[in-house]
């Protein structure tokens, strides 16, 4: 078997008691063969149309040859370079698969000007963009597209020999995609984003950068009979009832990478379980941690422990790790267990985990503020360069961003989390990562981080879905770089400062507490936010 689990505590004990009953109601088998009533009447509808993710390796073969043919194309010419441009599902499956194969890829999942400017400036003329969308309707992915199409006109490169396109049959994208004369894959409309890992979405991006992507479905379809037998030994059901089952259930799900050869996975687990589960006020709320993390010495009672590992077994034994579960396994088999697990998880948690109903709302909001264009919110005060705006008054009575903070802890119920949402270029900024830790030591509760607007397709659906539990950081920037957007009458620097003003508004709306603070110059002004958690 390619993939391990070893649990011990309530995890175990959750295993125990649920899967004997999940192997009797054919649960393994029954999602093998895409019967979409497992998730009762309100989600069938949704369910049969979104299950074509269980045949994605067979599916995916012919694509193989495809993909390589056109890379060694592409290399002949000169182009070795990949730029994704793709959000949530789109690009951190492929992330993951490219940093796990040691593979360059350049990921553009950010509408920070300097990051667009960065992905452009690189290398242009030896570089491939893949625009991955399944609708081509993405607003950040269409205007990464229409700059990049003008970029290589600049410099005399016909768009065509270097835009390759992933998208669903019969979209507006592939449409008119093929009118132009760009290269197109489509993928099994069948399969939410989410789940695309081992769909065109995936493996168009990695394949043209060099992975082998054959060896991938191989370590991949190693793990399909396992996952599809109902047996007690089936890790899918082990997993799903290790992070839905237990009993006082913990909603926190802490991910950990420690000493895996896997590179970036909990991230696109993050992306996967967050999105699938957060919703009807219920959910299971991944928190990307370090080994060395807050929350391993303080334990919080609703904080589930995974461990990703090389070896599960192994490594329970030399480690000794008590109320944790261990995975282990191939990246092929870690993605079809994962999904399988978190299909089966909705069902033990009653919800579709299938749809995103509260993610268009962000997106709504974003859209009307580019519309109006309205003047900016003042800030409540200012210090040290830092602009302070929040959604209750009452957060800033105290006049500094400290007591601001302290005052956002103090909404934390038992049962909280916080969320810090940076909307940033986090290639000039990526020590604001490091904020999570402090945070996490200063308000006692798992925290969570996620660059904007990356995060809105991926945890944004539990926050807003999810139980009433959060309180939210937006950090943000203001800088005289910026970049238009041909033919739409805005520009990155204006999409940014609206997607993260339409989510905050969005989470208000919702009851959510949120404190958005805007760096206005330099690094000194970050120093201000770390000597503020540190306090």
């Amino acid at each position: 078997m390619t993939f391990a689990i070893h649990a011990s505590g309530p995890a175990r004990v959750a295993i125990d008691e649920t899967v004997p009953g999940l192997v009797r109601d054919l649960i393994a088998s029954r999602l093998t063969n895409g019967d979409p009533t497992l998730w009762g009447p309100a989600a069938e509808a949704e369910a049969s149309i979104r299950l074509g993710w269980v045949e994605a390796v067979s599916v995916s073969r012919p694509l193989v040859a495809e993909i390589v043919a056109l890379r060694d194309e592409l290399r002949a010419q000169g182009v070795s370079r990949v730029v994704l441009a793709g959000m949530g599902g789109s690009s951190l499956a492929p992330e993951v698969i490219a940093q796990t194969a040691g593979v360059p890829l350049t990921i553009l999942d950010s509408t920070a000007p300097g990051q667009v400017l960065s992905a452009l400036d690189d290398g242009l003329r030896e570089t491939v963009l893949v625009v991955s969308s399944k609708s081509g309707s993405t607003v950040e992915t269409d205007s990464q597209r229409r700059t990049f199409e003008a970029a290589f006109r600049d410099l005399g490169i016909d768009p065509v020999s270097r835009i390759v396109v992933v998208t669903d049959p019969g979209s507006p994208l592939e449409t008119s995609a093929r009118e132009a004369g760009y290269h197109v894959f489509t993928a099994d409309p069948n399969v939410g984003g989410r789940y695309s890992a081992l769909t065109a979405f995936g493996l168009v991006p990695a394949g043209l950068a060099g992975v082998d992507i054959d060896e991938l479905l191989n370590e991949a379809e190693a793990s399909l009979l396992p996952v599809a037998v109902d047996s007690a030994e089936n890790p899918a059901l082990r997993l799903a009832a290790a992070i839905a089952a237990t009993s006082p259930r913990r909603d926190k799900l802490g991910l950990i990478t420690d000493g895996t050869h896997i590179k970036g996975l909990p991230d696109w687990i993050e992306q996967l379980i967050a999105e699938s589960t957060g919703k009807d006020a219920t959910g299971i709320l991944p928190v990307v941690l370090l080994p060395v993390s807050p929350e391993l010495d303080s334990r919080p009672a609703d904080l589930q422990i995974v461990r990703l590992v090389d070896d599960a077994e192994e490594f329970h034994l030399r480690e000794r790790h008590q109320d944790e579960i261990l995975v282990s396994g191939s990246l092929g088999a870690q993605l079809i267990v994962w999904e399988f697990a978190t299909a089966i998880a909705g069902r033990l948690l009653g919800i579709d985990p299938f749809d995103q109903p509260d993610v268009e709302s962000a997106k709504v909001a974003a859209r009307g503020l580019l519309d109006e264009r309205p003047q900016p919110t003042a800030p409540v005060f200012v210090e040290n360069g830092v602009e302070v705006r929040v959604s209750d008054p009452a957060l800033a009575a105290s006049g500094t961003i400290e007591g601001v903070m302290d005052a956002l802890w103090a909404r934390l119920a038992d049962d909280g989390y916080v969320s810090i949402q940076a909307y940033v270029n986090r290639l000039d900024l990526p020590q604001l990562q490091g904020l999570r830790e402090l945070v996490a030591a200063d308000s006692g509760r798992p925290t969570t981080f996620g660059w904007g607007p990356r995060f809105l397709h991926s945890t944004g659906q539990y926050h807003k879905g999810g139980p009433a539990q959060g309180v939210y950081l937006q950090i943000l920037e203001r800088t005289d770089v910026d970049l238009e957007i041909p033919e739409r009458p805005f520009t990155f620097g204006q999409l940014i400062e609206a997607q993260a003003a339409g989510d905050a508004a969005v989470l208000a709306e919702h009851g959510r507490p949120v404190v958005s603070l805007t760096i206005t110059d330099t690094s000194a002004d970050v120093l201000t936010l770390f000597e503020a958690a540190q306090k």
